[in-house]
């Protein structure tokens, strides 16, 4: 007997209905991959748009990977070898806020493991471990103020090198997938890359700004030089100039060159002293080194004096007459604020700069 159609071929709604889902899968899959591809061009674009705002780019690259795993809320910090500084966080619920913003330190959780070596901590339910139980202020906050119950961190690293870190949290018990975990993955690779291009911004903006200066300075140099050779028997114009070329590059608001003649020491040019202080200094005329001035410290040391604020010194008597000109007329009792003048500071013996007001007054050799 022969066999009848439907006991040898298979059912057609069947076949159907399993080419549909296979179809409907096949579009799911290209649909990620276009998420995905796409959302890596953005922040590609962000990257090479921002190289320099950190800030910036870290949260486009937040943003993107918990819209493509699903996450409810994350952050993305940076570790500095002691503490954990979240750098963007998106989706924080209010509660947990000012826990986020504070760094955070490697205790037994997450933290510690990545910085011992592991690159990806998932942990499906943050309240069933121990160390939610055990009390961990980090777990505690993240469960009983964010609501976090499936968490999954990726260690960031620059040559093998602990540097950062990317947290992406669910509210409810649903694990990542593999995907999802390689996808974080891929994102956090994206933000050493971006740490990367900061850094290296950073330090050519700063080669950058130390050519300027260099440049400036030499600039200076040469023009003084200039005075000098046009001016041989014209000491006070060398001197005017000198004063105030280098007050310029030192930022300071006043500056005079005094000279010594025998034992004593005769103030030779200022710059940027107001009528009253000038007519003080010229008042007083020729003087002997007297430790408890700043002029006398710099003469009888021999060294570079530096005072960060001129009337905080107990040892000081205010003997270059502060007090009568423009310290007290700018307010010296307001907070004065310290600056590193660092090698920039050099001068000659007998120079001396000063800010007033809120800015920092020093006297150097």
């Amino acid at each position: 007997m022969c066999p009848t159609p439907d006991s040898t071929l298979a059912d057609p709604h069947q076949i159907n209905a399993d080419l549909q889902r296979q179809l409907v899968e096949c579009r799911a899959e290209r649909d990620e991959a276009l998420a995905r591809e796409t959302a890596m061009a953005e922040v590609l674009q962000v990257i090479n748009s921002s190289p320099g705002d950190l800030q910036q780019v870290f949260g486009a690259i937040l943003e993107k990977a918990m819209q493509l795993c699903g996450a409810a809320f994350g952050a993305l910090g940076t570790y500095d070898g002691e503490r954990l500084h979240n750098v963007a966080w998106r989706g924080i619920p209010e509660p947990l806020a000012d826990f986020i913003r504070e760094p955070m330190t490697p205790g037994s959780g997450a933290l510690a493991r990545m910085a011992r070596g592991e690159v990806v901590v998932h942990i499906p339910d943050i309240t069933a471990e121990e160390v939610y139980r055990s009390g961990s202020s980090m777990r505690r906050a993240l469960a009983d103020l964010g609501g976090a119950r499936t968490a999954l961190w990726v260690a960031l690293r620059q040559d093998a090198k602990f540097c950062g870190a990317f947290m992406i949290y669910r509210t409810e018990v649903r694990p990542f997938s593999e995907k999802e975990v390689a996808l974080l993955q891929n994102f956090a690779a994206q933000a050493v890359i971006a740490m990367e291009n900061a850094r290296l911004l950073t330090q050519l903006e700063q080669r950058t700004r130390d050519l300027e200066e260099s440049l400036k300075y030499q600039t200076a140099t040469g023009d003084v030089l200039k005075i000098i050779s046009r001016s041989t028997f014209d000491l006070q114009s060398v001197l005017a100039t000198l004063v105030e070329t280098a007050a310029r590059l030192c930022n300071a608001d006043m500056a005079f060159i005094h000279r010594k003649e025998g034992e004593f020491y005769n103030p030779a040019v200022n710059w940027g002293f107001p009528p009253e202080f000038e007519k003080f200094v010229r008042a007083r005329g020729k003087f002997l080194p007297n430790p408890r001035t700043l002029s006398g410290r710099t003469i009888l040391e021999q060294r570079i004096v530096r005072i960060d604020d001129y009337a905080a010194d107990p040892d000081l008597a205010g003997g270059e007459g502060i007090g009568e000109g423009t310290v007290r007329n700018r307010g010296a009792s307001t907070p004065r604020r310290r600056t590193d003048w660092g090698d920039r500071a050099r001068a000659p013996t007998g120079r001396a700069f000063y800010r007033t007001a809120d800015r920092t007054r020093a006297h150097f050799r």
